[in-house]
Parts: structure tokens; sequence; C-alpha cells
């Protein structure tokens, strides 16, 4: 039973931002590094999530693995991307982190950064090499997200890095076609000049 202890005080101190303390507990076991709680959350996905950098630094530096999942499929890079957190995204990307990991329902970290509308994680994510025409579950493509959501500066950023706007999702509608507004002229004036 120790160790189910250990792993949720671990996960606590890392959702806390207790980087003293979590330090402390890693020296006495290195191995509270790569734990999980019952949802296989580890630390570093609470960290990556809650937005503490340090303690991010410091997990992975005691070994916490950058691409473990939980029950959804997430990897730390998700919650990242998610809630815009740029700094842990580029610590978990230089480290390996998988741009192209997907969770349950085949949605990338791209796809959570064009549905939020976060510019500047989009263009790190390009920057690590993230493939831009995955579809998820429903058929979309990060570019469908953006252009649901009317995210204009974001779609055009993609397009500029070869996103198609052909690609049909599961309604049989390209990302023009999900565009409320007049985002689809201007994309297609990008692509097609």
């Amino acid at each position: 039973m120790e160790g189910s202890v250990s792993s949720v005080e671990i996960c606590n101190l890392a959702y806390t931002g207790q980087l003293e303390l979590l330090q402390d507990r890693l020296r006495e076991d290195r191995g509270l590094a790569t734990r999980s709680d019952q949802a296989s959350w580890t630390p570093l996905h609470i960290a990556a999530s809650a937005g503490h950098d340090e303690i991010v630094k410091a997990l992975i530096g005691k070994g916490a693995q950058v691409n473990d999942v939980n029950q959804n499929g997430c990897t730390p890079l998700h919650y990242a991307a998610s809630r815009n957190r740029q700094e842990i995204a580029v610590m978990l990307l230089q480290n390996r982190a998988d741009p192209d990991a997907t969770d349950h329902f085949e949605s990338t970290p791209l796809h959570r950064a064009a549905a939020k509308g976060n510019l500047k994680m989009i263009q790190i994510l390009l920057q690590y090499k993230a493939s831009v025409n995955i579809q998820d579950s429903e058929g979309n493509t990060p570019l469908h997200l953006a252009c649901d959501e009317e995210r204009v500066d974001e779609a055009k950023l993609l397009v500029s890095h070869g996103a198609s706007i052909y690609i049909e999702n599961k309604e049989e509608k390209t990302p023009l076609k999900v565009s409320k507004g007049g985002l689809g002229t201007v994309l297609k004036r990008l692509v097609e000049g």
C-alpha cells in the first residue's frame, strides 16, 4: 500500500506546485517521478496541466516519461497545448514529447491548440514538426477546428504550413465549409492565389 500513498502524495505536490517538498520526495525515491494515480495521471500530466514550469523541469530531470498516457489517452503535451502552457510545451518537446500523440478521440496537441486559438502554441508545435493534416475521430483536422471557431490567424498559419482546405470530415465538410464567416474566402485565396 505504501506505493499508492506515495503516488497520491507526489501527484498532490505536483498539483499544488510545492517544488521543494516534491524534490525532497524525489531524492528519497526517484521512482515517484513516474508513478501514476488511479486514473493513470502521472505527476508530469498534473504539473503540465497546472502550469508549474519548475516542477515539470524537476520531474523530467528525474526520468518522468514525457509520452505517458492517462486513462483518456492524453500525454502531458495535450494538457500543455490545451491550457496554453508554452514554456512547458517547449520543455516537453525538447525532451522528445511526440507532437502527433493522439488521445482516445484521435485528437493531437495541435487539434487542442487550434480549437482554443492558441496561436503561439500552434507555432511551437509546428516548429517541432507536428503533422497538420491528422484527422480526429470526427474526421476533423486542426484546420477544421480553427475554421469552426473563426480563428483567422491560426487558420492562416496552418494553411501556410501545408494544412489542406480540401480534406472532408465525417459530415463531408471541408474546413472552408465549417467556417461560418468570411474566413473560407481568405483561405481559398491563400491557397489558390
